[in-house]
C-alpha cells in the first residue's frame, strides 16, 4: 500500500518533474555551500593561528558573506520552485477531481455526502499540496546534507563524527514508534472535518426547515458536538506531534554535545586542530536542522498517505453509465423523436440482497411517436419517475430495452442522446446567477431575444418583467427568491430554449395551477415546431389534453389511450379523473 501510495504521488509529480529536478538541482547547490563554507572558516582559523594578518581576515570574511549570500538566493529559489509545484499538483488534482465527479452519475451522490465530497477536494487536496512542496524540499534537503557532509566530517575525525551521529537510530525508531499513530490520527481528524463540513452544508440548504420548526437550539447543540469531537481528534493529533517534533532535534542537539566533549580532547592530543573542531560543530550544527525537518515530513507524510486514500476512493470509482468504444453518433438534426421500450425492467441496487425486491419498472412498452404529446398519470411511487430518468440515462438501463429513433440508447453517445432530450425533473434547481443566465443555461451564447421568447413559452416573461432588474434579477440559491411555480416555468423555459426535439417533464408543473399548466401544454403541442412531449404529472385536466394518456401502478402500464377513451373505461383513469372533479368540486 505504501508503495502504491508513493507510485500516485509520483503520477501527480510526472507533468511538473522539469519544475522538481530544477528545484532539486537548486538544493543539491544550496548544500553544496553548505559544505564549503565551514571549510574555508577552518582554513580561516588555522591560517590565523600561524600568523595574525588582518588583510587574510578580511578576505574571508568577504569570500564567507559572498557565499552565504549566493546560498540564501539559492536556497530561496529551491522554496519557490518546490512550494510552487505543490500549488500545481493542487491546482492539478482539484480539476481533475471535479472533471471526474461530473461524469458520475446521480446514484453516487445519493450514497455520498456533498460535504464529504467537498472535504476531500479542499482539505486532503491541500494535505497533498503540503506534502509535495514541503515534504519534497526537506527529503531532498536531509538526502543531500547528510550525503555531502558526512564524507568529509568522516575526514576530519571518524571517531568524533560517530559518536555526534550515534543517537540517530534512536531517531528512527521514534519515528517509526510514532508513525502508525500519525496516520491513525489524521485519518480521524479528516473524517470529522468532513461530518462538519456536512452539518454545515446541510443546515445552510435547508435554513428555512431549522426555522420552520425552531430546531435553532437542537442543530447549535449538535454542531458542537460535532466541532467538540472535531477539536478532540486535532487536540490529540497535536498531542502526538507535539511530544514528536521537540524530541527529534533535541537528539540531534546532543551530537553538539559530543563535539564539545571530545573535540576538545582531540585538539589537546593533537589528533584535530582548532579549524577542524569549528567545522564539526557547524556541521553538527546544520544536520541538526534537517533532522528537525524530519518530524514534519513524517507528520507531513501521514497526512498525505491519508489524504492520497481518500482523493483516490473518488477518483478509482468508474462511471456505471458511459459511452462505449463503439458508441453510434446521432446529430440533433437527425432526430425525430420517436421512443420505444420494449419489455423495459429496472430494479434500483440496494445494499440489502432480497428476493422478494420489486422491480421499479416491469415489462414497460411502448411507442411514442414523433412529436406526439403523451401524459403519463399514476399514484406516487408508480413508477412514472424512474422512466423519466431512464430515458436520458440517468440510471444504469440494460441494453435492448429503450430505443430513440429505433437505436438503442445504450449505444448512443451520451452526448448526442442527452442533446436531443430536454429533461425539466421534480426539482427545480437554479444557480445562483441571473434569471437570464439560468434560462440560457444549457445553451450559454444564446441572446436574449431567444431567452425572451422561451420565457413567453414558459409563461414566466410578464413575472420577469416585474421583479427589480427583469432579466438581470440575481436569485438566491437554488432560486430561493422565486416561488415554487416560477422556479419551475424557469426551469421549463431553460429546457425550451435548448430546443431539443424530446421534452421531458417530469412533474415540472405541480406548484404551478392548472389553468396555466394546461395553456402551457397546450403551447407545446402546437405550431410547426413541435416536439415529442412526455408530460408527467398530478394535475389530471392538463394531462388530459395530451394527445395519449399511459397509465402507470406498481412499476407497469395498466392503462394506455386518448382521454376519451380512458375516462369510459372502469379502471385506475377513471378513479382519478372522479377524485380529482371531486376536488375541484370541494375547492
Amino acid at each position: 500500500m505504501a508503495q502504491s501510495r508513493l507510485q500516485k504521488l509520483g503520477n501527480y509529480l510526472r507533468p511538473h518533474w522539469p519544475k522538481a529536478a530544477l528545484g532539486i538541482l537548486a538544493l543539491l547547490l544550496v548544500n553544496i555551500l553548505g559544505v564549503y563554507i565551514p571549510l574555508q572558516i577552518r582554513n580561516a582559523i588555522n591560517q590565523l593561528q600561524v600568523t595574525f594578518s588582518f588583510g587574510q581576515i578580511q578576505h574571508y570574511v568577504v569570500l564567507v558573506l559572498v557565499l552565504a549570500s549566493a546560498m540564501w538566493v539559492v536556497r530561496m529559489a529551491s522554496r519557490i520552485l518546490l512550494f510552487g509545484l505543490g500549488r500545481q499538483v493542487e491546482f492539478d488534482l482539484k480539476q481533475k477531481i471535479f472533471a471526474h465527479l461530473l461524469t458520475l452519475e446521480p446514484s453516487y451522490f445519493a450514497t455520498n455526502t456533498v460535504g464529504d465530497l467537498i472535504n476531500r477536494a479542499t482539505s486532503d487536496v491541500d494535505n497533498i499540496r503540503r506534502l509535495l512542496g514541503f515534504a519534497i524540499l526537506s527529503l531532498a534537503n536531509t538526502f543531500f546534507a547528510y550525503g555531502l557532509r558526512l564524507p568529509v566530517m568522516l575526514a576530519i575525525d571518524v571517531k568524533i563524527t560517530l559518536l555526534a551521529l550515534s543517537v540517530y537510530p534512536l531517531m528512527l525508531v521514534l519515528v517509526q514508534v510514532f508513525s502508525t499513530r500519525l496516520r491513525r490520527q489524521q485519518l480521524t481528524v479528516q473524517e470529522q472535518l468532513s461530518n462538519l463540513s456536512e452539518l454545515i452544508q446541510e443546515d445552510m440548504s435547508g435554513i428555512a426547515l431549522v426555522k420552520i420548526y425552531a430546531q435553532e437550539t437542537n442543530e447549535q447543540q449538535a454542531f458542537r458536538q460535532q466541532n467538540e469531537a472535531l477539536l478532540d481528534a486535532n487536540l490529540s493529533l497535536a498531542l502526538t506531534r507535539s511530544t514528536l517534533l521537540p524530541l527529534l532535534p533535541g537528539l540531534a542537539s546532543i551530537g553538539l554535545l559530543v563535539v564539545l566533549r571530545f573535540g576538545v580532547s582531540a585538539i589537546s592530543e593533537g589528533a584535530i586542530t582548532v579549524g577542524d573542531f569549528v567545522a564539526l560543530l557547524l556541521y553538527v550544527e546544520q544536520l541538526a536542522f534537517p533532522a528537525a525537518l524530519l518530524g514534519f515530513t513524517i507528520t507531513a507524510y501521514q497526512r498525505g498517505e491519508v489524504s492520497i486514500d481518500r482523493i483516490e476512493s473518488i477518483l478509482t470509482v468508474k462511471p456505471k453509465i458511459q459511452d462505449k468504444p463503439d458508441a453510434i453518433t446521432l446529430p440533433r438534426s437527425q432526430v425525430s423523436g420517436e421512443l420505444t421500450a420494449r419489455n423495459l425492467t429496472f430494479t434500483f441496487p440496494t445494499l440489502v440482497t432480497e428476493s422478494t425486491v420489486k422491480p421499479a419498472l416491469q415489462t414497460v412498452n411502448f411507442i411514442i411517436k414523433p412529436q406526439e404529446t403523451v401524459a403519463i398519470v399514476g399514484p406516487i411511487g408508480s413508477g412514472k419517475s424512474t422512466l423519466a430518468n431512464a430515458l436520458p440515462r440517468l440510471l444504469d438501463i440494460a441494453p435492448g430495452q429503450l430505443f430513440l429513433d429505433g437505436y438503442d440508447i445504450t449505444t448512443l453517445k451520451l452526448a448526442d442522446l442527452r442533446g436531443a432530450i430536454a429533461y425539466v425533473p421534480q426539482d427545480s434547481f437554479l444557480f445562483s446567477t441571473t434569471i437570464k443566465d439560468n434560462i440560457r443555461y444549457g445553451n450559454p451564447g444564446e441572446d436574449e431575444t431567444a431567452v425572451v421568447e422561451a420565457a413567453k413559452q414558459a409563461q414566466i416573461h410578464s413575472e420577469i418583467l416585474n421583479f427589480p432588474h427583469q432579466y438581470e434579477t440575481v436569485v438566491g440559491e437554488r432560486g430561493i427568491t422565486l416561488s415554487g411555480g416560477q422556479r419551475q416555468r424557469t426551469a421549463l423555459a431553460r429546457a425550451l430554449l435548448v430546443d431539443a426535439p424530446i421534452l421531458i417533464l417530469d412533474d415540472a408543473l405541480s406548484s404551478v395551477d392548472n389553468q396555466t399548466a394546461t395553456q402551457i401544454l397546450k403551447n407545446l403541442s402546437e405550431g410547426t415546431n413541435r416536439k415529442t412531449v412526455l408530460f408527467i404529472s398530478h394535475q389530471m385536466s392538463a394531462a388530459a389534453t395530451a394527445d395519449r394518456i399511459f397509465v402507470m401502478d406498481e412499476g407497469k402500464i395498466v392503462q394506455s389511450g386518448t382521454h376519451a377513451e380512458l375516462v369510459s373505461q372502469s379502471g385506475l383513469y377513471q378513479s382519478l379523473w372522479n377524485q380529482h372533479k371531486l376536488e375541484e368540486v370541494l375547492q
